[in-house]
Parts: structure tokens; C-alpha cells; sequence
């Protein structure tokens, strides 16, 4: 009564077979030019500002557990937020700051300056030209 046909799935492909990743077509369907560079990923304020907690803390040969501490913050929390994994509040912030000898303005400027530092070409920061009266330099009499 019941036929025996042969269990087959069916496989639609959802892409032509050259479109798929990993396969390459005939040399007529490759595109002429090269693919466009990914862009680059602003990196996030949580991570500029937990290096810049960690380069401080470093500098001044001081333990999580000592700034932690005088922050009255856990040591577990500030260490998450040194690596970038928390999104600290500005209480938090300006705690730990000041643990460090730091203002609140003092971290977000570090912070502002290391953003500068990653986002801005090379090119346009060696060659690019200050818009000081006297292109960053000092004179003394």
C-alpha cells in the first residue's frame, strides 16, 4: 500500500554556487576589483578609560586591591572595569580617580587623548599641521 521512495531531502542553495563563500568561479565571473577594506571600529569610551585606570594604576606601582580599596569599590568590579567588560557610572569613575590622585576631568581627558590617539591616522598626525600660533612649540626669552 505504501511505496518505498527513496528518503531524499531536497536542498534548495539559498546562493549560486560561485557566491558562496570559500568557492571560486570561473576566472570571467571574479570581480575586477578588490573587495573594500572593512571599516575601522571606533573603539568603545569603556575601554579607553579602563586602560587609561590601568596605565595610572601602573605607573604608580599600586595594586587592584589598594585602589580598590581607597575607591571603596570591590576589587572583582574595578578589575572589570580596567578590562573594559563594565560601563562604570560616573560615581564609580570619579572614585577611582580619585584613588589614583586623579580628577573625573583628568580621566576623561587621558581618555579623550588616547581616542585621539587610535582614531587619527598616522599619516594625518605626523604630517598634519598644528593650528597653534607656533605648531606646539614653547618660547622662552
Amino acid at each position: 500500500m505504501s511505496s518505498q521512495a527513496p528518503n531524499q531531502a531536497r536542498v534548495i542553495p539559498l546562493r549560486p554556487p560561485a557566491a558562496r563563500p570559500g568557492t571560486t568561479g570561473p576566472v570571467s565571473e571574479r570581480p575586477v576589483t578588490a573587495p573594500p577594506e572593512p571599516a575601522a571600529r571606533e573603539p568603545l569610551l569603556r575601554d579607553l578609560v579602563g586602560g587609561v585606570l590601568r596605565r595610572e594604576r601602573l605607573a604608580q606601582e599600586r595594586t587592584l586591591k589598594d585602589v580598590a580599596d581607597t575607591a571603596r569599590i570591590s576589587m572583582p568590579y574595578l578589575s572589570e572595569v580596567e578590562r573594559g567588560r563594565k560601563e562604570a557610572s560616573s560615581e564609580v569613575l570619579a572614585a577611582a580617580a580619585g584613588a589614583l590622585g586623579l580628577g573625573l576631568g583628568d580621566l576623561l581627558s587621558l581618555a579623550q587623548g588616547e581616542l585621539v590617539r587610535r582614531t587619527t591616522p598616522r599619516s594625518v598626525r605626523s604630517h598634519g599641521r598644528s593650528t597653534a600660533p607656533y605648531n606646539g612649540l614653547c618660547l622662552a626669552a
